[in-house]
């Protein structure tokens, strides 16, 4: 956000500055006083109650992740909520199911990278 919060060091006002990202964040009124720049803590939030076992509630939740990078570092945290990635059933049966489309089922050693 662009906006940053300043407030007076006698009266308390609170003010919102705008500064360009280059800007000097220090804000000085046409008085010469100088105010000090209020931190705040961001507000954002992340629903991590998904239910690892259900297509449908990935699905949904995930539907506005943002990236794909977001999408696929969700993707891998259910899967270590599942049991990992040796215990990962969810992961086995579509391992086996991608090898049976292919006709792979007989070439044992091979094993797709997702």
């Amino acid at each position: 956000m662009p906006f940053y919060l300043f407030r007076h060091p006698k009266t308390q006002e609170v003010r919102e500055i705008f500064f360009h990202m280059n800007d000097e964040k220090k804000f000085i009124d046409t008085n010469g006083e100088q105010w000090v720049r209020e931190f705040t803590v961001p507000q954002a939030s992340i629903d991590a109650n998904i239910d690892p076992y259900s297509s449908k509630a990935f699905v949904e939740k995930t539907r506005r992740a943002g990236t794909i990078g977001d999408l696929v570092d969700m993707s891998k945290e259910m899967s270590e909520r599942r049991g990992g990635i040796k215990n990962d059933q969810i992961k086995k049966d579509h391992i086996k199911q991608w090898k049976k489309d292919r006709n792979l089922t007989k070439n044992k050693g091979y094993t797709p990278r997702f």
